[in-house]
């Protein structure tokens, strides 16, 4: 299955980056580079998924996509 989940990445005063979700509370995370906070995202976000599962709970309706072989709205950051 394929979500759209927006992720915000904090910047910490140490280097690295918290990653928190505005649309799903529990998914906290974080990394030593974009990159890796990212993957850890994708980590985080299959557990959200795993114990919202458990729970009996469903995610917001607007998060899941129905069709992944459309287009895919994704804002990133890319350094050059």
């Amino acid at each position: 299955m394929h979500y759209k989940i927006p992720l915000v990445f904090s910047p910490q005063p140490d280097g690295g980056y918290t990653v928190t979700s505005p649309l799903l509370p529990e998914l906290v995370t974080e990394g030593d580079s974009l990159e890796e906070a990212l993957a850890n995202a994708k980590d985080a976000l299959a557990a959200v998924v795993e114990t919202y599962a458990e729970l009996g709970r469903q995610l917001p309706k607007n998060s899941e996509i129905q069709d992944s072989s459309g287009p895919v709205w994704l804002e990133t950051v890319i350094s050059a």
